[in-house]
């Protein structure tokens, strides 16, 4: 294995202990896993000002008033209107102040006003427009099987997307009661959905499983690197971070048992 410099086994060590703080919640609730919850919003929070810093601010704002000067407040700007949003975002922090906390509603107001104009048309697009068109494709009657089981360009596939969408809106037509054929079209409906919700589930656990193997794999790179002298770790490093987890892990527990009894107070 290839050598590892210290400071990357310091920080992968690091990596591998905070995962197994979160993995500790599996047991219960405890300060190990509030930490690492702590440090992730932290972290996040961090990541996240800085992201919007270099592709927000800097971008969309002091670069398209460079050309002025501060002092000025960037009215000698060739484009100084990039003022305006400045000033609405700055009106913003008014909230922390109980007597100006008015000002930020004006902002705010016409955020959610331009955000909610911009929403609604890519809503309708991406959640109405394109799926009304995937279900009304053209079927291919030469290739109504396909290459394999529900090959996605066969004929049999367009047809159950197209019966599969029409039954599903008949199962949320109310002004008509659930009788005969309509019934019928609005059970199918049912299944439909259900194995849409199923296979949106199963997505979504699959993903989960997929962040919990790579965490395992992870760990397991981790203890190869402990193990292997060359590689800046060593037996020695791994059983000295292992027990002296387990032994802060023990002293909590001890700590905390006693405090319940009453035989330790703050």
């Amino acid at each position: 294995m290839e050598a590892m410099s210290f400071g990357t086994f310091i920080w992968t060590t690091l990596g591998a202990f905070l995962t197994l703080c979160i993995f500790s919640f599996l047991y219960r609730d405890n300060v190990f896993y509030k930490i690492a919850e702590h440090l992730v919003v932290g972290v996040s929070a961090g990541y996240f000002v800085i992201i919007l810093w270099h592709n927000g601010l800097q971008p969309n704002l002091f670069d398209m008033l460079k050309d002025g000067n501060s002092y000025f407040l960037w009215l000698n700007s060739a484009q100084p209107w990039y003022v305006i949003p400045a000033i609405l975002g700055a009106m913003m922090w008014t909230r922390f102040s109980k007597k100006w906390s008015w000002v930020s509603r004006w902002p705010i107001a016409l955020y959610m006003g331009i955000a909610t104009g911009v929403a609604v048309p890519l809503e309708m697009k991406n959640r109405v427009n394109l799926q009304l068109y995937a279900s009304m494709q053209s079927l291919d009657w030469g290739n109504f099987f396909g290459t394999g089981f529900l090959d996605a360009a066969s004929g049999l596939s367009g047809l159950i997307v197209f019966l599969g969408t029409l039954a599903a809106l008949f199962y949320f037509f109310f002004s008509k009661e659930h009788t005969g054929m309509f019934k019928g079209a609005a059970r199918f409906g049912i299944w439909i959905l259900m194995i849409g919700f199923g296979a949106s589930f199963g997505y979504t656990v699959m993903g989960r499983i997929s962040l919990f193997v790579q965490r395992i794999q992870y760990i397991g790179d981790w203890t190869k690197v402990t193990w292997n002298p060359s590689s800046g770790g060593g037996f020695i490093t791994f059983w000295f971070l292992t027990f002296g987890i387990f032994a802060v892990w023990a002293i909590y527990e001890i700590i905390k048992f006693f405090r319940n009894r009453g035989e330790i107070t703050e």
